[in-house]
């Protein structure tokens, strides 16, 4: 056997001296083998280093995987890792593996990532779904019993668990924040496209603060903006206006990463800002940046919890849970607009 191929089931029969078919049984514990085999079997085993090939075993025998496959848009979004902690904390307590890929936020992306992960014959399957995601392909899998679990935005086509944030109150809650010390011109800079789940829920809370306070609301001081860069350039754009917002609510973490260092360039201090979601260091900062926090890693365990529930056999309806938010407030969402 060359010392630079992996050992094979063939090689450890030929070491012991027995059929592949005895390894098999040996490592399977599924068929009568006496001791002393058993104990030369395991040896050679340890010996070779041989690493049974349990997703071909799987396939052949019908059986699953003990993975569990987690699709998200961006791995590059520190929101998604901390999801993605959680998760992995929770199934890793139940010996199961964490496969995890990204969409890209592009549906093609996201059906080829689930069908790569249904051919492995995961256990369990997580999707954080991708914008205009139709989900109706995965039907006959939820029919066969696979455990489904959508997480930050509910699958479409398909009824399925589903464990989000309170987008809505979250978002209600930090633009009345920002009512209560004085603001009416409050400018929404959200994700796209404007369809988009969380965008399109965070967009109606922000409304509702509005009609709530009797602020007529003025669509010139919502936009959208998908990365730091462009929130950037619509923070420069709004200021610009005859009437410009006094406040900003960044809807998501990348607008909050975009609107943050377009104020500080412009040397508008005077402007207050409430973020949806947490960013790092952003106690830090001065003043430090108010938030609306969504608690990722809960999101990510709570999505587990409910995933092991139906790998352990819960056949009841399919529940949406929902993750509350906190106001945190630190400087930026408390000043108050200059009297002109």
């Amino acid at each position: 056997m060359a010392g630079t191929r992996r050992p094979t089931l063939a090689d450890v029969a030929e070491r012991v001296g027995v059929t592949p078919k005895t390894v098999s049984r040996v490592l399977n514990e599924d068929g009568p083998v006496s001791a002393a085999t058993r104990e030369k079997v395991l040896a050679v085993v340890e010996e070779l280093g041989f690493r049974p090939n349990l997703m071909a075993r799987n396939m052949r025998v019908g059986a699953r995987d003990s993975t569990v496959g987690l699709v998200v848009p961006d791995m590059g979004n520190p929101f998604f890792g901390t999801v993605a902690g959680g998760v992995e904390q929770v199934v890793r307590d139940r010996g199961l593996t964490l496969l995890m890929g990204s969409s890209g936020e592009r549906q093609e992306a996201e059906h080829a990532l689930i069908t790569t992960f249904l051919a492995r014959r995961i256990s369990g399957l997580l999707v954080v779904p991708a914008a205009g995601s139709d989900h109706r392909f995965l039907r006959r899998e939820r029919e066969s019993g696979l455990p489904l679990v959508f997480l930050d935005r509910p699958g479409s086509g398909l009824t399925a668990d589903a464990v989000v944030s309170a987008n809505e109150e979250g978002a209600r809650t930090g633009v009345a924040h920002l009512i209560a010390h004085g603001h009416r011109r409050i400018a929404f800079i959200g994700d796209r496209p404007a369809t988009l789940y969380t965008r399109k829920i965070r967009q109606r809370g922000y409304q509702k603060a509005l009609q709530e306070a009797g602020i007529a609301p003025d669509p010139a001081l919502v936009v959208t903006a998908h990365d730091p860069y462009a929130a950037g350039v619509a923070v420069r754009r709004l200021l610009a206006l005859a009437d410009p917002p006094t406040a900003f609510f960044a809807a998501n973490n990348f607008a909050t990463l975009g609107v943050v260092p377009a104020l500080a360039e412009a040397g508008r201090r005077d402007v207050a800002v409430v973020g949806f979601d947490d960013i790092p260091l952003a106690g830090v900062l001065e003043p430090g940046l108010t938030v609306v926090a969504q608690d990722p890693a809960a999101m990510g365990r709570a999505a587990a919890e409910q995933l092991l529930a139906r790998l352990d056999g819960d056949r009841s309806r399919a529940v949406t849970r929902t993750v509350p938010v906190a106001l945190v407030p630190r400087g930026s969402g408390e000043l108050r607009p200059e009297t002109r």
